[in-house]
């Protein structure tokens, strides 16, 4: 027997007669994965409406426990539409659909991830463990995605103290530390969390990773891999009133290492290993305000600033940083059918190469501005019609001590129609608008296209989804574009400018089965992507697009009593041949392959008490010891242009982690 201690039907939400996808998904979901021979008490759960389109991609804390998530291919393994490649962790790149981070709007509780210090190093360093929950939007979404979502979105949510504490008690804390065969290594993290009085609580966070070099599938040590990583992680929240709710959370994050000066690619001759010391600091403030009587108030206010530093020594000494901050004010109301979010949101980066107290330092700044609104219109029960509009207004002054200033307004429109109680069909078509920003404070020293074009994408996709309290499965098709792509063509003076425009076609199925305390899911991603006509292809250093073939993942969760639990996750991927390579000092019909692989992890996860004060997690990544780059990363072109080629991923890594809360 199953107890649902409350459902809450959230103010924003207008009840139907017929359940929901969303809350069918949410209650099947959850019990499936707690159903036992005895009663299982769940969690509240929060009803708060539907999609437009069905939701394959988000993350939840219990997934990133149970794979032990280190970095982000760790967190997105099972995610059939986003791929990360990079092998070291500071080297991964995410892509959503093909498409590059860079043309994504990221955010951590609301800060948005906006700088990139390095065209080949990864943009986003996040640690997994005080991760709530990940979701991502592929395409460009909506007018709530935020500036710049050309390719889609992606927020990070934190942890809360009141999600780490015990119902009943006021302190708490969690101890956790997990080995790792592969680079012989040992990750701690101790979080300690507790209330301060009825209406305040706090928590403190600290982990260390220290981890030597990893084996690939051949055995073979990858220099310029190992690192040291230390995470600080503080949050305060407040329920100043019964409706008003503050945070404030602080991050420290930095990676240490012996790196090579392109970090994408291995080390070699022309491209040695040096010290590399990877620094972000985020503070971000948050305000609700979400009176349970007033259906025209429902606030929220977002508050942050991040700072970036990349401190590269050797003889290709640099160095480069950047700082974002900025706010997004939005409110939520209710009238009739109508539900309405408008706001406004500001953001201003400042990237700069050398020290800032260096007075030959190169400079770029870049003010972003938005005002949005989405109205989600419940015209019956079975028929929901989303539409909205944004306007940005982007300008950038440029090290060169050039202007450019460009708005404009984009549209968005969707709906989602149940024809049956379990079977649904949605089409949406969304445009976003990108003005020009800061591309790379390494390349500070370049220039920009006098006449450079703001970006402008838009994204079609349409299906079917079907939802049932054993069976669910979807199956959508999308077409993403993105005019007058800005990136620096290389091969010469380094100059950004359009060089032409992207386009990404797919198809993404998924099916799935729940039993008593079973399930298995099976989804497929086929992606087709060009720039300028050509293959995205495997040299992807700008931040623009990759060729990924064609993808499966296959998961099963298996919970066979209370105290274990166990699971599989498999990704196929199929291998691409005669693959275009999109640069400009490649002659046309210059092609590579990208091999094909299969790779299988493994986890069981055991809680020998019924309170659950310790949990002991094996994971085996890699089962089978295979050797592989994977489609995300530089595509192996040794032959073709002096020995790059991306990392080849970790080989087999069996991770032991226990956890203990008190």
């Amino acid at each position: 027997m199953i107890i649902i201690n409350e459902v809450v039907v959230s103010k924003n939400f207008k009840p139907i007669s017929r359940p929901t996808v969303l809350s069918v998904a949410l209650l099947t979901a959850m019990a499936a994965q707690t159903a036992v021979a005895e009663t299982v008490v769940l969690d509240t759960v929060q009803v708060t409406g539907n999609t437009i389109t069905p939701e394959l991609n988000s993350v939840t804390s219990e997934q990133i426990e149970k794979v032990q998530a280190n970095d982000l291919e760790d967190l997105f393994g099972q995610s059939p539409e986003i791929s990360v490649g990079g092998g070291a962790d500071i080297a991964q790149k995410l892509y959503v659909r093909g498409i590059e981070d860079q043309l994504l709007n990221i955010n951590i509780d609301g800060a948005v991830q906006a700088t990139r210090l390095f065209h080949h190093a990864g943009r986003i360093s996040i640690e997994p463990e005080l991760l709530k929950r990940v979701e991502v939007n592929a395409g460009s979404g909506n007018a709530l995605s935020g500036a710049g979502a050309l390719g889609g979105s992606v927020k990070f949510v934190t942890k809360d103290p009141e999600d780490m504490l015990k119902p009943g008690e006021d302190f708490g804390g969690l101890v956790k530390g997990m080995f790792s065969s592969n680079t012989d290594s040992f990750k701690t993290n101790t979080t300690l969390f507790g209330r301060l009085s009825d209406d305040w609580s706090a928590m403190v966070s600290a982990t260390n990773y220290n981890a030597d070099a990893y084996e690939d599938g051949n055995g073979d040590e990858v220099e310029g891999s190992k690192f040291d990583q230390d995470f600080l992680f503080a949050k305060v929240v407040g329920h100043l009133t019964d409706s008003q709710t503050v945070r404030l959370s602080y991050q420290k994050r930095s990676d240490e290492g012996e790196r090579p000066f392109r970090t994408q690619w291995p080390e070699l001759p022309w491209n040695p290993l040096a010290p590399q010391d990877l620094e972000r600091e985020t503070v971000t403030f948050n305000y609700e305000l979400n009176p349970i009587d007033n259906q025209y108030v429902d606030l929220d206010l977002t508050v942050y600033n991040i700072d970036s530093e990349l401190d590269r020594g050797g003889d290709r000494a640099y160095f480069g940083g950047g700082e974002s901050k900025g706010f997004d004010l939005r409110n939520t109301s209710i009238f009739g059918m109508h539900k309405v979010t408008y706001g406004v949101d500001y953001r201003e980066d400042e990237t700069h190469a050398g020290p800032p107290t260096d007075k030959n330092a190169l400079e770029e700044d870049v003010k972003v501005k938005g005002v949005y609104i989405q109205d989600d219109i419940q015209i019956t029960d079975a028929l929901l019609l989303s539409a909205g509009l944004r306007y940005d207004d982007y300008e950038l002054d440029d090290a060169d001590n050039q202007n450019f200033d460009e708005d404009e307004v984009s549209h968005n429109i969707g709906l989602n129609y149940h024809f049956t109680e379990n079977w649904s069909a949605f089409a949406s078509y969304s445009e976003a608008f990108k003005g020009p920003t800061s591309q790379d404070a390494y390349k500070l020293f370049g220039s920009y296209d006098a006449d450079l074009k703001p970006e402008d994408a838009d994204n079609t996709e349409f299906g079917v989804a079907y939802e049932s309290r054993t069976w669910f499965g979807s199956a959508k098709m999308y077409r993403s574009n993105i005019d007058d792509l800005i990136a620096d063509e290389i091969g010469g003076d380094v100059v950004f400018t359009n060089i032409g425009d992207l386009e990404s076609d797919g198809y993404v199925l998924e099916v799935g089965r729940r039993w008593e305390n079973l399930m298995g899911r099976l989804s497929y991603h086929h992606n087709d992507i060009e720039i300028a006509g050509r293959d995205a292809g495997g040299y992807s250093t700008n931040g623009q697009a990759n060729t990924i073939g064609d993808s499966l993942v296959a998961t099963l969760d298996y919970q066979l009593n209370p105290a274990w639990t166990f699971g599989w996750n498999a990704q196929f991927v199929k291998g691409e041949d005669n693959v275009d390579l999109y640069a400009p000092w490649f002659p046309e019909g210059t092609t590579t392959d990208k091999p094909g692989y299969a790779v299988h992890d493994f986890y069981a996860q055991w809680r020998p008490s019924a309170t659950e004060d310790v949990t002991i997690t094996l994971t085996v990544r890699n089962v089978f010891d295979k050797y592989y780059l994977d489609h995300a990363s530089v595509a192996d072109i040794a032959d073709i242009n002096d020995g790059v080629r991306g990392f080849a991923e970790p080989g087999r890594d069996v991770r032991l982690g226990i956890a203990w809360q008190f």
